[in-house]
């Protein structure tokens, strides 16, 4: 049977980014990306908020300790149109591959505000996709400001498919999920960090004093990052009938040391945790590739996007043999939020179809076209966007 659907390789970094130094972790990604590209891959993934770093202090120490990590990171984060960002979309274009690559964004309008983003960038260097984290999960509020809908597409490759992403804890909202699927996702992208404690180890919190004693008998076990990504993700696939491909991040010995010298007492909690992997999943949410977990490196997996089609005989959940858009009615509000819809009707961010070589005339041109005529907008069944 003649193939309908590409076959894709795809490299997923299981790599540490230069602890909160933008310079030399965006060198590290052009090396990478150019080492994938090298062994024909036709995307590369990177992990959530990547450059420069995960803000892993914020789950082990009071917020009152982590002002200068804070200011530091906020220093070190990218702007969509900055200059860094331009490098990255250019080591695409020379090596005609694709990238998805998590950052920490600051904003034009506030020195203090930083959110959790991913971008999808072509083999010409274009920005297809530019998502904020809608969110931030637990501690990670301390750090990142909410994000908004507008990154809640799937783009329509030729060389990929369809492809959308997720950012970590996204991965377990069902309507975030279902917007994907709702666009026909082929290839469903999950970004993650390295660690994601949740609980001091039993030591630890006696060393903390007795107050901290008595809430360590009552603990329990500390969350399983590998475990909970896996599920999460295969759940996706399976439901969407697509492919996965899980991306982490690697604590690797600089940022342990530096994170022990903030928090002496987090050494046994950060030495104790289970780190996350980078792997693929196929439509049935079985494991397929590569994989690396626990130590920096590319795992690959070559897959063959006609393999979504069966699974759709038996729960199209998109499709109306397998849904009821009589009884549900879903809504996604796409619209960029944030301080520049106020000065503007374009969002100074939404960087979604503009490319590197873009003046900024042209920039300006691309931000003015009609959502109706963009090949990103999308309208199905119950899915409704704005």
């Amino acid at each position: 049977m003649t193939a309908w659907l590409p076959k894709v390789r795809v490299a997923a970094c299981n790599v540490a980014p230069n602890f909160l130094d933008t310079a030399k972790t965006v060198q590290k990604t052009v090396s990478l990306i150019r080492e994938a590209a090298s062994n024909r891959a036709d995307l590369v993934v990177f992990p959530e908020t990547y450059i420069p770093a995960f803000p892993l202090w914020a789950a082990i120490a009071a917020p009152i300790d982590n002002h200068s990590y804070f200011t530091r990171l906020a220093r070190e984060s990218l702007l969509i149109d900055g200059k860094e960002m331009r490098t990255l979309q250019q080591a695409c274009a020379d090596s005609r591959i694709f990238a998805h690559v998590g950052f920490n964004e600051r904003s034009h309008h506030s020195v203090g505000c930083i959110w959790n983003s991913s971008v999808l960038i072509s083999d010409e260097g274009r920005i297809l996709n530019h998502h904020r984290k809608m969110m931030p999960t637990f501690y990670e509020k301390l750090v990142w400001s909410p994000g908004d809908g507008a990154g809640l597409k799937v783009v329509d490759t030729e060389r990929l498919g369809k492809v959308g992403s997720l950012i970590c804890g996204e991965n377990t909202n069902p309507l975030a999920r279902w917007s994907l699927m709702a666009q026909g996702e082929q290839l469903h992208i999950s970004a993650w960090p390295p660690v994601w404690p949740t609980k001091r180890t039993a030591s630890a919190k006696n060393a903390a004093g007795s107050e901290g004693a008595t809430i360590g008998a009552a603990g329990g076990k500390q969350y399983d990052n590998l475990a909970a990504n896996r599920t999460r993700s295969a759940a996706h696939c399976f439901e969407a009938k697509c492919f996965g491909v899980l991306c982490s991040s690697f604590m690797d010995k600089a940022m342990r040391d530096e994170m022990v010298r903030h928090a002496p007492d987090s050494a046994e909690t950060l030495d104790g945790i289970t780190q996350g992997a980078s792997l693929f999943l196929d439509p049935t949410g079985s494991q397929v590739g590569e994989q690396v977990v626990g130590e920096e490196g590319i795992a690959y997996g070559d897959l063959d996007l006609n393999a979504t089609i069966e699974g759709k005989q038996y729960h199209d959940v998109v499709g109306t043999g397998y849904q009821r858009y009589d009884i549900f009615d879903v809504r996604v509000n796409r619209k960029r939020l944030g301080p520049e819809g106020i000065f503007t009707p374009r969002a100074r961010e939404d960087q979604s179809t503009m490319s590197w070589t873009s003046s900024p005339s042209e920039q300006d041109e691309h931000s003015g076209a009609s959502d109706a005529h963009s090949p990103m907008s999308h309208d199905v069944g119950a899915l409704r966007t704005m």
